[in-house]
């Protein structure tokens, strides 16, 4: 009989920490969570610093090994704890390297370069620690929905998910972004919306969303991790 893995997972809270958390429940895998915050002082603790010196959340601890940043430990998480009827990855190589432009796009153009802009330099978010730059905001805001095009595109054919039947973590990480964009007020494309209900429904997604609940929550908001 197989050992059940042993995985913790810290990080609650945010737009990024829910990915490995909705992961961890598509995957069907148990795990402990430590539900720490970012700006709380708790990522900075020495006993947290051993394990991640960039004191960021989410971080996953699968035994002795630590992987931190969110789309890495979500695609850890799928390539190695993929079963069948469970699969978060495609298994043709061409088919995986779709997947793979996917996920690098989403973290990259919408996630990073737009909407985490967005929070850095907002006042009501992290202005106050990077600099409040309405101009800058408005025009990340601009380029999410330019780049919103291609998936817009992608969903035009009728496609279910981004890699057409088969659910995957690239499904994981676009619709946290999607979820952001509208708590941020850019918008997003019209058959967004469907797609984006349709995995709301999702029973992972919803486990994972509580799960991702703080404690003792300050002001919920997405976070670098």
């Amino acid at each position: 009989m197989a050992t059940a893995p042993d995985l913790t997972l810290w990080g609650v809270g945010t737009s990024r920490t829910i990915r490995p958390h909705w992961a961890m429940h598509e995957l069907n895998l148990p795990y402990k969570t430590k539900p720490i915050g970012p700006r709380t002082g708790e990522t900075k603790t020495a006993e947290y610093t051993r394990l991640n010196p960039r004191q960021k959340v989410p971080l996953l601890q699968d035994g002795d090994f630590c992987i931190g940043e969110s789309a890495a430990i979500v695609a850890y998480l799928s390539r190695t704890y993929s079963s069948p009827g469970r699969e978060l990855i495609p298994e043709k190589q061409r088919d995986y390297a779709a997947w793979l432009e996917w996920c690098f796009f989403i973290v990259t153009e919408l996630d990073s370069t737009s909407l985490y802009v967005m929070r850095r330099h907002s006042a009501d978010a992290l202005g106050s620690i990077y600099g409040v730059a309405p101009d800058v905001v408005a025009k990340a805001g601009e380029y999410f929905r330019e780049q919103l095009r291609h998936v817009e595109a992608a969903l035009r054919d009728g496609r279910i998910y981004l890699m057409g039947d088969q659910f995957t973590s690239a499904d994981i990480l676009l619709t946290t972004c999607l979820d952001w964009a509208i708590a941020y007020g850019v918008g997003i494309c019209d058959n967004a919306h469907p797609y984006r209900d349709r995995i709301h429904q999702r029973s992972a997604y919803q486990q994972g969303k509580q799960a991702n609940v703080p404690l003792n929550p300050i002001t919920p908001a997405p976070a670098k991790g």
